[in-house]
């Protein structure tokens, strides 16, 4: 299978969409894909260092989920960037509204930006939305 891109546009704070867009994450960038996540909205305070809160489950599997060996989302994102090509981004505008800086973010995360740079870099690649 060729490589290609892979845009995952992550806005929700369920755990479930979480945990599903770090698996993508994690599993297309160890699989070669040039993979780009953008963290907006809902999701991006799960990724200011220190935030004690859980993603709350939308559902039954969420809270069956929470109770298994099951990776947290956190550490796959991070996994994504230390062993595959993914760049996570956090969204410039939703920091702003949270009144966070970049310094405040997981180390992991690379600069923040906008959402028309994120479309363009994504470009001709498949997008999915969390």
């Amino acid at each position: 299978m060729a490589s290609s891109k892979i845009g995952i546009l992550v806005v929700s704070g369920s755990l479930e969409r979480l945990q599903m867009a770090a698996m993508v994450a994690s599993v297309g960038a160890v699989g070669g894909d040039e993979v780009s996540v953008f963290l907006s909205m809902n999701a991006l305070s799960y990724f200011i260092k220190d935030h004690a809160a859980a993603a709350p489950a939308e559902a039954e599997f969420g809270r069956i989920m929470a109770g298994k060996n099951v990776p947290p989302f956190k550490e796959l994102f991070q996994k994504a960037t230390e062993f595959g090509d993914a760049r996570i981004y956090p969204c410039s505008m939703a920091l702003d509204v949270l009144g966070a800086k970049p310094e405040d973010l997981e180390p992991y995360l690379g600069p923040p930006i906008g959402l028309t740079k994120f479309l363009i870099d994504t470009e001709g690649g498949r997008m999915m939305t969390f």
